[in-house]
């Protein structure tokens, strides 16, 4: 199992409606050594189709982002 040797930060993201996606997501979660997390999206389906969930999963895909791939300071010139 390759997860064990991940060193990126991780963002799990997983509709509440999608049962059996959401065990694998919390197996998945459990076994990565790295910063890491999983949010559940309530009331979303697999694909995210429901109203407003897709928009949920983009705020919090972006905030993860921002948080984690920052660009370096840049040196003074």
């Amino acid at each position: 199992d390759a997860l064990p040797t991940v060193r990126a930060p991780t963002l799990l993201l997983v509709g509440s409606l999608d049962g059996p996606v959401i065990g694998m997501n919390e197996r998945a979660l459990a076994a990565l050594h790295c910063e890491k997390q999983l949010i559940i999206i309530d009331g979303a389906g697999h694909l995210f189709e429901e109203p407003g969930t897709l928009d949920e999963v983009v705020r919090h895909a972006t905030r993860w982002f921002l948080d984690h791939l920052a660009s370096p300071q840049r040196p003074a010139q």
